[in-house]
């Protein structure tokens, strides 16, 4: 008898199985996460140092040496590369395929925390990381015009709120444009002339260029919470705060300092076929649909 036979035979059973297929075929094409860059765990941990304002040579030999000494003795290891650059020391540590990742960032922190003593006391804590492939971006969007950068990055904000409330979205990050900055330049000599300390004038600015919180107020039908603003939003807000009181008069903070307007320093820049521009780094959670 051959199978022909049987299936005619048996007809209902293979519309059965049949349908039964399809629909499983169906089902799992519709659930099954379809990704362009999946999320594929790659053992290399990367242990990055920063000593601010020191050389290379002494990066080396103070940092990226002491480390590495003791990292030589994790097992599984295939290879250990390092870069010692100024103020920073990175050491990038290539596992075997088959170690478990999570055992591996434990055991690096182990001897990152053994190689503690031998590091210099002023530089910053080593910080153990491992190398996620789900935490590169998906998509980069420009934003550019003959607007200036402020606007663009204004722009770029509003997108950026609207992008992160997209399901699935885990970051999205703007790069470049100008970001608005009060500037106070205190004048060492007009400091020493009114004998202010340089510390005492931070602590006063700190101090009052921060919201307060003023309490609560509770009502019969609900309880609110109040703070009073005190941030600076503008150049005269800084220029009419007080130091102290001087001989009756009082000392404004314009008689110590310049007080500017400005932008902050920019840490990133973003360019499209040459021209400025502001860009967005989207990035998008581990395991979520790209499509």
């Amino acid at each position: 008898m051959i199978v022909s036979d049987v299936a005619i035979k048996k007809r209902t059973t293979v519309f059965v199985i049949v349908f039964m297929v399809v629909l499983f075929g169906v089902y799992n094409y519709i659930t099954l996460p379809r990704e362009l860059d999946p999320d594929i765990e790659v053992p290399f941990i990367v242990v990055t140092t920063s000593y601010t304002g020191v050389s290379p040579a002494d990066i080396e030999n103070n940092v990226t040496v002491p480390l590495e000494k003791k990292l030589k003795s994790l097992r599984d290891v295939k290879e250990i590369r390092s870069v010692s650059s100024e103020g920073n020391s990175n050491i990038t540590i290539e596992f075997m395929p088959d170690i478990d990742i999570d055992d591996a960032l434990q055991k690096v922190r182990d001897k990152v925390d053994q190689a503690k003593p031998d590091l210099p006391d002023d530089a910053d804590d080593s910080v153990v990381s491992e190398i996620n492939l789900s935490e590169f971006p998906i998509m980069i969007i420009n934003v550019a015009g003959e607007i200036g950068l402020v606007r663009l990055k204004a722009i770029a904000d509003e997108l950026e709120d609207e992008i992160e409330s997209i399901p699935g979205v885990l970051d999205a990050v703007v790069i470049g444009g100008l970001e608005r900055e009060i500037r106070i330049e205190p004048d060492p000599g007009r400091l020493a002339a009114y004998e202010i300390p340089i510390t005492e004038l931070l602590a006063l600015i700190d101090s009052e260029n921060a919201d307060v919180a003023a309490g609560s107020i509770d009502l019969p039908e609900a309880k609110f919470q109040v703070r009073i603003p005190g941030e600076f939003s503008s150049p005269k807000e800084a220029e009419n705060l007080i130091l102290m009181m001087r001989n009756g008069n009082p000392v404004y903070l314009t008689d110590v300092a310049t007080i500017r307007d400005t932008f902050k320093d920019p840490e990133s820049y973003s360019r499209i076929n040459g021209r400025e521009s502001v860009a967005l780094s989207i990035s998008i959670r581990s395991g979520e649909n790209v499509y």
